[in-house]
């Protein structure tokens, strides 16, 4: 699998997560309702899956650089859907999380 598909999947994983977990907070703490809840944990059950599309067999290393994707993607979801205006020490440790990906999932290893 190519590194641009993997960082896809990063991607589409982070959505569903993200997505889901907004979903869940906007029926609970929105009062929106259960049916946002619903769709908020059908969500969170899609990032399950997606995330074991990654190539490799090592969880653990999958899901510690996904935890950077996730970092980077929920100072995103707030810019896009909540407004939030992130400042430079979001975005520099952000960049430190991605930085952090990159090793871990893309970094030559010998054997």
């Amino acid at each position: 699998m190519s590194v641009l598909a993997s960082v896809a999947l990063f991607v589409a994983a982070a959505l569903a997560e993200i997505g889901g977990a907004w979903l869940v907070w906007q029926g609970v703490r929105e009062h929106r309702g259960w049916v946002w809840i619903g769709a908020g944990v059908v969500a969170l059950g899609l990032y399950g899956f997606v995330a074991t599309l990654q190539p490799g067999a090592q969880f653990g290393r999958i899901l510690a650089a996904y935890g950077g994707v996730f970092v980077a993607g929920s100072l995103v979801w707030g810019m896009v859907v909540d407004g939030y205006r992130p400042d430079r020490f979001d975005v520099v440790g952000a960049l430190v999380c991605l930085v952090g990906v990159a090793v871990i999932m893309y970094a030559p290893r010998g054997g």
